[in-house]
C-alpha cells in the first residue's frame, strides 16, 4: 500500500499524532521516521469529523449554542489552523496516493460545511487555487472531490465569487470537465450558478429584481461563461436522467438569462433532443414537476421574457408562466415557495400593462397576498416545530415580497391601485411596513406606496386620511440611497398641487431636505431633490419660493444647471420656470437674481443640449418677458435678442414657437413700453421673420405670427 513519509521533528506531524491519536500512537523520538497509509489517515480524519463529543476536556469538536436543528460543531482556530493547514499540504503532494489526496479533499469539504468562519479560515489558506490544481489530476474520484468541496466553499456567502475568474483557464478547463460524470456536471452547474453575478446594478430605478447583482469591475461573469460556451455545454444536461444534474443546469440557466438580452436571445433557439429551450422549460412548469423545478423554468421563462427574447403576450408567459407564478403564491406552499413565486411575478409584470391587467384578475391574486400579512395565521396549521420556528424567523420575507408585487400590480392601472387600496387594512400595514426593522420590508413599502402614490384619486383621499407623509419623511431623515431614491420619487408625487399633504409635507421642514438631496453624488437623489422642489414651486405662493431659493442658494442653482446629466437640468429648468411664474414672482426674482439667471439661459442656449434642453430654457426667457420690469433685462441683452432671432427661424418648430412666445410677451401693446419694445425689435429684422412665419404650413406657427403681426397693426 502506498505511503507519504514524514520526517518526526515536523510540526504537522507532531502535532497530529498529539491532538488526534494520543493513546493510539507512540510519539517517536525525532530520529525516528513514520509513514501514513491512506487507510490510517482516514481513521484519522474521521475522527476529526466525528459528529459527536467525548468530554469538555477531549473533544475535538463542540457543538455550538443555539443550534435548535441540528449540532453544528466549530474548531477552535489553532486546531483549525493546523488542520487544513496539513490536509492542504497532503492534498498537493504529487507523491501521495489519490486515495489519500481524495480523503483530503472530502476533509476539507466537511470543514467548510460548519460556519463562515471556517470557511474564511480555509480561504485565507488560499485553498481554492489548490483545489482548482487538483482538478488537472487525471483520476476523476479526485476531481469529483475538490470540485465537491469547491461547490461548498463557492456556495458559502463569505467566498468571493471573484476569485472563480482569476485564472483565465479555469472555465474552459471546468467545461471540458463537464462530460466527465453525473457528478462534475451537477457540482460545476452548481458553482456556476453561485458565481454568476451582473456587473451592474439600477439601484435607482423601480426593480423588483429577484436576486443581488453586484460584481467587480470588467466583463461580467454572465459574458465570460457564455464566451466559453456555457449555453452549448449545458444545455443537454437538461435531458440528464439525473434530476440533480438537470436541476442545477437549470438554475444556471435562470442566472445566465437575467437581465440579459444576448443570452436570452441565444437560448430562445437552442435545440435539446428536437425541442426548443423554451418548449422545454414550459415542460418542466407542469403541476407534477417538483415545485423548484416548476419555480426555477418560470424564472428561466421570465428573465427570457424581460430580456426581449420572448414576447409579452406569448402564450407560454401569459398561459403557463404568469400562473404558475400565481399558483406559487397560495397559502398551501411553503413561505420560501411563496415568496419566490412572489418576487419573481412582480418582475415579469413590472412593465407591463396588459401583464398587471391579467394577473391582477388571475385566482383572486390581490386578496391572496393579503395573507402574507398574517402569517402564520393558525400555529397549530403548523405541525413540524422546526418549519414554525423557521417561518416565525423569516416572515418578513413574506411582507416584503407582497410589497414588491402589490408595487408592480399597482404600476400603472387606476383600478387595479383602487383594488389594492381596498384590500383589508391596505394602508396601515404600508405605514407599518415603513417602520420596520428590517431594511428590505421598508424598502418595499416604499415602493408600494411609491406605485400607489401615482393615483390622483389616492393621493386625494387614502393618502390624506392615513397621513402617510408623516413615516415617510421619518423614512427620508435616515435611510440608505437605496430607500432614499425611492422614498423620495415618493414624495414628489405628494407635493403636486392638487395633494393634501404638500402643505403639512412643507410645514415639516421638506425645503431643507430636499436642498440637501440635490447635492448628493447619487444621480438619482439629484434628480429626485429637485424634482420635488420643481413640484413645490409650482403655483407656489412667494413665500414658498423665497425659501427655496434660499435653502438651494444662488451658487448651487446654477450648480445644477451645469449638471452633465440631461434629467437634472431639465428638473432644474422646470424649478426655474415655476419659479417665474406669476408677474409680482417673475420681478421680485429677476430683482435679486437676474444677472446669474440670464447668463445661465445664454449658456445654456449657446451649448450643445437637445431640442427639449433649449426649449425649456426658451420658455423660461418667455416667462421673464412676461414680467413688468423684468422684461427690460431681455430688451437690453442684445446677445439674447438675437438668440431669440435666430431660434425663431430654426428647423425645429417647438424652437420656433417657443421664440415666438418670448416675441408676444415683449411687444403685447396693452403694456406699458410696448412701443418702444416693437420699434427695437423691428430694427433687428423680428417683423420680417414675422410675415415669412405667417405663411408657415405649420398651424400653431402660422396663428401665433399672425397674432404678434396684429400687435403692430393695433
Amino acid at each position: 500500500m502506498s505511503a507519504l513519509l514524514l520526517p518526526a521533528h515536523s510540526i504537522l506531524h507532531l502535532w497530529l499524532l498529539k491532538l488526534f491519536c494520543p493513546t493510539c500512537i507512540l510519539i517517536p523520538s525525532f530520529d525516528d521516521e513514520l509513514e501514513f497509509t491512506s487507510v490510517e489517515l482516514n481513521v484519522i480524519v474521521l475522527e476529526v469529523t466525528k459528529k459527536q463529543t467525548r468530554s469538555s476536556e477531549t473533544a475535538l469538536l463542540k457543538p455550538t449554542a443555539n443550534s435548535r436543528e441540528k449540532p453544528v460543531y466549530s474548531w477552535s482556530m489553532e486546531n483549525l489552523y493546523y488542520s487544513r493547514t496539513l490536509l492542504l499540504y497532503l492534498l498537493q503532494q504529487e507523491t501521495s496516493s489519490t486515495e489519500l489526496r481524495t480523503e483530503c479533499a472530502v476533509v476539507l469539504g466537511s470543514l467548510a460545511m460548519g460556519t463562515e468562519n471556517n470557511v474564511k479560515s480555509l480561504l485565507d489558506c488560499h485553498i481554492i487555487p489548490a483545489l482548482l490544481q487538483g482538478l488537472l489530476s487525471p483520476e476523476l474520484k479526485f476531481i469529483e472531490a475538490c470540485l465537491r468541496c469547491l461547490r461548498t466553499i463557492f456556495t458559502s456567502p463569505v467566498t468571493p465569487e471573484e476569485l472563480l475568474y482569476t485564472d483565465a483557464t479555469v472555465i474552459p478547463h471546468l467545461m471540458a470537465l463537464l462530460s466527465r460524470s453525473r457528478y462534475t456536471q451537477e457540482y460545476i452547474c452548481q458553482i456556476f450558478s453561485h458565481c454568476c453575478k451582473l456587473r451592474h446594478w439600477h439601484s435607482c430605478g423601480f426593480k423588483s429584481s429577484p436576486q443581488p447583482l453586484l460584481c467587480a469591475n470588467g466583463p461580467d461573469h454572465q459574458t465570460i461563461l457564455f464566451n466559453h460556451g456555457a449555453v452549448q455545454n449545458i444545455a443537454h444536461l437538461l435531458s440528464s436522467t439525473s434530476y440533480k444534474v438537470r436541476m442545477q443546469a437549470l438554475k444556471c440557466f435562470s442566472v445566465l438569462a437575467f437581465e440579459n438580452p444576448q443570452v436570452s436571445m441565444t437560448l430562445v433557439n437552442v435545440l435539446v433532443d428536437g425541442e426548443l429551450l423554451p418548449q422545454i422549460f414550459v415542460k418542466m412548469l407542469q403541476r407534477d414537476k417538483p415545485i423548484e423545478m416548476q419555480l426555477t423554468s418560470a424564472k428561466c421563462l421570465t428573465y427570457m421574457c424581460r430580456a426581449g427574447a420572448i414576447q409579452t403576450d406569448d402564450n407560454c408567459i401569459v398561459l403557463k408562466t404568469l400562473p404558475s407564478l400565481v399558483r406559487m403564491c397560495s397559502k398551501e406552499r411553503l413561505l420560501e415557495e411563496r415568496v419566490e413565486g412572489a418576487e419573481t411575478l412582480a418582475y415579469l409584470i413590472e412593465t407591463d400593462v396588459e401583464l398587471q391587467r391579467i394577473a391582477s384578475i388571475t385566482d383572486h391574486l390581490i386578496a391572496m397576498l393579503s395573507d402574507y400579512f398574517k402569517y402564520p395565521s393558525s400555529v397549530s396549521a403548523i405541525t413540524d416545530i422546526k418549519r414554525l420556528d423557521h417561518d416565525l424567523k423569516h416572515a418578513h420575507e413574506l411582507r416584503q415580497a407582497a410589497f414588491k408585487l402589490y408595487a408592480s400590480l399597482g404600476a400603472n392601472d387606476e383600478d387595479i391601485r383602487k383594488k389594492i387600496i381596498e384590500t383589508e387594512n391596505m394602508m396601515d400595514r404600508i405605514v407599518n411596513g415603513l417602520s420596520e426593522s428590517s431594511i428590505k420590508v421598508r424598502l418595499s413599502a416604499v415602493r408600494c406606496l411609491h406605485s400607489l402614490s401615482r393615483s390622483v384619486q389616492q393621493l386625494r383621499t387614502s393618502f390624506q386620511d392615513h397621513a402617510v407623509w408623516k413615516p415617510l419623511m421619518k423614512v427620508l431623515q435616515n435611510a440608505p440611497d437605496e430607500v432614499l431614491v425611492v422614498a423620495s420619487s415618493t414624495l414628489c408625487n405628494l407635493l403636486l398641487e392638487f395633494s393634501p399633504s404638500k402643505e403639512p409635507i412643507l410645514e415639516s421642514g421638506a425645503i431643507e431636505l430636499l436642498c440637501s438631496l440635490t447635492q448628493s453624488e447619487n444621480l438619482a437623489l439629484r434628480v429626485n431633490g429637485i424634482w420635488a422642489l420643481m413640484n413645490m414651486a409650482f403655483q407656489a405662493e412667494q413665500k414658498i419660493k423665497a425659501d427655496i431659493l434660499q435653502g438651494l442658494s444662488t451658487e448651487q442653482l446654477f450648480q445644477l444647471l451645469s449638471d452633465s446629466d440631461v434629467n437634472v437640468l431639465m428638473k432644474t429648468l422646470g424649478l426655474l420656470r415655476n419659479l417665474l411664474s406669476t408677474r409680482p414672482h417673475i420681478d421680485q426674482i429677476m430683482s435679486t437674481h437676474g444677472k446669474q439667471i440670464m447668463q445661465a439661459v445664454t449658456l445654456i442656449l449657446e451649448g450643445e443640449h437637445n431640442i427639449e434642453v433649449k426649449e425649456q430654457t426658451l420658455c423660461i426667457l418667455a416667462n421673464i418677458a412676461d414680467g413688468t420690469t423684468a422684461k427690460e433685462l431681455i430688451m437690453t441683452n442684445d446677445d439674447i435678442l438675437q438668440k431669440i432671432k435666430y431660434y425663431m427661424s430654426h428647423s425645429n418648430a417647438k424652437l420656433q414657437l417657443a421664440a415666438m412666445f418670448c416675441i408676444s410677451n415683449l411687444i403685447w401693446n396693452e403694456e406699458e413700453g410696448s412701443q418702444e419694445r416693437q420699434d427695437k425689435l423691428r430694427d433687428i429684422g423680428i417683423v420680417d421673420i414675422l410675415h415669412k412665419l405667417s405663411q408657415s404650413s405649420d398651424p400653431n406657427l402660422c396663428d401665433k405670427a399672425k397674432t404678434a403681426l396684429q400687435q403692430y397693426l393695433a
